[in-house]
């Protein structure tokens, strides 16, 4: 007569005690796998562009006027937030929120393994996915950058779709676009969820309104033509598919073949299930195939763009290893976390000789001017800007806006006739009206280098010397005023347009 009501007692503090236990697992795993990324001041070029970025807001900058980049505003705003509590001398916060970002995600994923396939598949798809979410080159998985930040909203928008809150699951869309814009991509399993339920208009109407009022709210906040143009009109030749194929074919091989080999303890449970015909449900399937569009999307295959496939892959091993025979799961925990741990040893190991390149030349720049100089670096490393603690002479933080060169991938398509519509005349006068004390050529024989780029080269010619070379790149310095005066040239018209010369983002950049 004792032993009924016992049960149920201890099957409610089993649940109770479910999250108390493997929430302090997963931060634990969530922190182990970033370690790597406390130890260097930046990994990449693109986190180098959001901290100059945040810099230049909290000095007044405009989004899309004065600041521009071709992303969307939420995680430029995140870093100016985290620059103004913190400071703008370090990464670390931005670094302990990407743990915090990861950790989410691996909790959503989690909630929803649980609720489909029971408390141990919860913990498994946690733990499989930070497990996996490092396999890649630590440069692309280490940093503090838009997939990172952008996962937490794809996959809460599956789980809130999962439970029928249609309102939050479109909200979560619109969070992880206006992260990063391929992360509207998860709609479409959304979409699939909300259509197996019926469709019901009502639920249409709040997915619809989750999705388009934050998008709206941010277009309004930054001013609706820049917005528009700078995250997707603007963008046509980096989206391009012209280009070197070789170059891409490398690219493309070498990333699907690391995130592979990090992956290779999910994907025999994935590929089983598959031949069995006892695939997990579709909706998971449909995420994946949308994540692969948006790593596909603009054909440039970065490794950090795989890191979208993440989640829906661990959701479907999880499903996978729910099959009998049971023991394979820990099979795959196993083969992941010796993976995970390669990867791990990886970031903190290899040399980084691009970081050390920046750091050289940020000496310098800091060394030869000071605070209130305006600089310019001619290159693809903005975080030289940052390093140095100086303030660029042009919102163009990169020569890609200017020449589409890492849209151009080997050397194609670059060029002044492939820049972002209207910046080249933005980019003169500003360089008239703030003359950088110092310009650093850091081409290194590129293909967006000065003697390629016929603007670059008549300014440097009327106003500056060459001053030496630093670790292969060129520095040169402002000449005196008068022999200025002497080698002014006759106003250059630029290049021939390649697309209309008046647009909304040709307009937007020349406002003040």
């Amino acid at each position: 007569m004792l032993a009924a009501p016992l049960a149920p007692a201890r099957t409610e503090v089993t649940r109770t005690a479910y999250w108390p236990r493997l929430l302090p697992l997963l931060t634990a795993l969530a922190c182990a796998t970033r370690i790597p990324s406390f130890v260097r001041p930046v990994w990449n070029p693109d986190e180098g562009y959001l901290a100059v970025q945040a810099r230049l807001l909290l000095q007044g900058g405009r989004l899309y006027d004065t600041v521009v980049d071709r992303k969307p505003p939420l995680l430029p705003w995140l870093y100016q937030a985290a620059f103004a509590l913190c400071g703008s001398g370090s990464l670390t916060p931005l670094r302990v929120l990407a743990v915090l970002a990861q950790l989410l995600t691996a909790v959503a994923l989690a909630s929803l393994a649980r609720r489909r396939w029971g408390d141990r598949a919860g913990r498994t798809a946690g733990v499989l996915y930070l497990l996996v979410s490092v396999g890649l080159n630590p440069e692309d998985a280490q940093a503090a950058t838009f997939e990172v930040f952008m996962l937490p909203g794809t996959a809460a928008a599956v789980w809130c779709a999962d439970r029928g809150r249609w309102g939050a699951a479109g909200t979560a869309v619109a969070a992880a676009f206006l992260t990063k814009q391929t992360g509207g991509a998860v709609l479409l399993p959304v979409a699939w969820l909300l259509y197996r339920r019926g469709a019901p208009r009502a639920d249409v109407a709040r997915l619809a309104a989750g999705c388009v009022l934050p998008v709206a709210v941010a277009a309004l906040l930054t001013g609706p033509a820049g917005f528009l143009f700078w995250t997707v009109t603007g963008s046509a030749a980096y989206a391009s598919p012209t280009g070197s194929g070789l170059h891409v074919l490398a690219r493309v091989s070498a990333n699907t073949a690391l995130l592979a080999g990090a992956s290779a303890g999910l994907l025999p449970p994935v590929v089983r299930a598959l031949r069995t015909a006892r695939s997990p449900a579709p909706e998971l399937w449909l995420w994946l195939a949308s994540s692969a569009a948006a790593v596909t999307l603009g054909f440039h295959f970065f490794g950090h763009y795989y890191l979208q496939l993440t989640p829906p892959l661990a959701l479907l091993a999880t499903a996978a290893l729910q099959v009998p025979p049971r023991d394979r799961h820990r099979a795959a925990v196993r083969v992941s976390a010796c993976c995970c741990a390669l990867f791990v040893a990886w970031g903190l190991l290899a040399p980084r000789p691009e970081l050390r390149h920046a750091e050289r030349l940020a000496a310098l720049l800091a060394h030869r001017t000071g605070p209130a100089d305006r600089v310019l670096v001619w290159g693809i490393h903005p975080e030289t800007y940052w390093l140095a603690g100086r303030t660029p002479a042009t919102r163009y933080l990169t020569a890609g806006l200017l020449t589409n060169y890492s849209g151009g991938r080997d050397g194609l398509r670059v060029g002044e006739r492939y820049a972002v519509a209207g910046t080249w005349p933005v980019f003169r006068r500003e360089l008239a009206a703030h003359a950088p004390a110092l310009v650093l050529d850091d081409s290194r024989g590129g293909p967006y280098a000065p003697d390629r780029v016929p603007t670059l080269r008549r300014l440097l010619a009327a106003g500056y010397t060459p001053a030496g070379r630093v670790d292969g790149a060129v520095l040169y310095t402002r000449m005196p005023a008068a022999q200025r005066a002497r080698l002014s040239p006759a106003p250059y018209a630029g290049p021939p347009p390649a697309r209309p010369a008046r647009s909304p983002g040709a307009a937007a950049p020349g406002r003040r």
